[in-house]
């Protein structure tokens, strides 16, 4: 009887087992430019940030400081710079580098990209994504609406 009951629970799962279907989708954004970096440059690496003298590396998703005496790769940006906006700061998209050093030309970025560097204004090109439309530059008044800024040029080191 015992024997009987186990070989009826065993066909029972065996039958189950064939009409399940195991789904498992994983949606992995490898390399995909955060929403709030310029979108659609091809074959990019890495941003520059000036404003923060810092690095993204978009392949890995991380920030590239310098602290405590070494280059640090983190997901999120040191305490000091938590209320900076992403959004709104200048990123200088470094097409010319594909190792896994940027800060190697670091005194070339923040000689040539300094503190306040504001370029030309960075548009997305290129993409379909929700925001391909929107151009990215600080106008230099951190977002005061009466405030005199430099519409995006920059006008000496800081």
């Amino acid at each position: 009887m015992k024997t009987l009951k186990l070989i009826i629970a065993g066909i029972i799962l065996f039958a189950s087992a064939n009409t399940m279907q195991a789904q498992v989708s994983v949606n992995v954004n490898i390399g995909s430019p955060p929403a709030w970096g310029p979108a659609g440059y091809s074959s990019v690496d890495y941003y520059y940030l000036p404003d923060i003298q810092a690095y993204y590396d978009i392949r890995a998703t991380q920030f590239i400081y310098f602290g405590g005496g070494k280059w640090i790769r983190s997901r999120n940006l040191p305490n000091q710079y938590r209320n900076y906006n992403l959004y709104n700061g200048y990123k200088v998209v470094l097409n010319d580098y594909h190792g896994s050093r940027p800060y190697s030309n670091f005194k070339t970025h923040k000689a040539k990209y300094y503190k306040g560097y504001k370029g030309k204004p960075q548009k997305s090109i290129g993409s379909n994504r929700s925001n391909a439309n929107k151009v990215y530059k600080s106008n230099g008044n951190n977002g005061n609406k009466g405030g005199k800024g430099n519409n995006g040029h920059g006008n000496g080191k800081h």
